[in-house]
């Protein structure tokens, strides 16, 4: 096999160089009975009956969606935090 460089290498190293692990940030709510589990980075989304489900699927979904799309060098990682809003009664 040869990589993009046109270099001949093993499909055990081409296999290895391609599986990289990539950080992303996922945030989980409850949705009625189901846990939702949503990326942040991208817009991919799972659900599960509990957290660990959701999130399982989460990755599953990713990992299927980026099999069709090219996978970033890098992601830009939202900042998440909390605010407070005021509501009139």
């Amino acid at each position: 096999m040869r990589s993009s460089l046109g270099v001949q290498i093993s499909q055990a190293l081409y296999t290895a160089l391609m599986d990289v692990a990539r950080t992303l940030t996922a945030a989980v709510s409850k949705d009625g009975e189901w846990y939702v589990a949503r990326c942040l980075e991208v817009e991919v989304a799972s659900q599960g009956e509990t957290v660990d489900d959701a999130l399982v699927n989460l990755r599953e979904a990713l990992e299927l969606y980026f099999e069709d799309d090219d996978v970033p060098a890098s992601f830009v990682h939202p900042l998440v935090t909390s605010i407070e809003i005021r509501i009139s009664a």
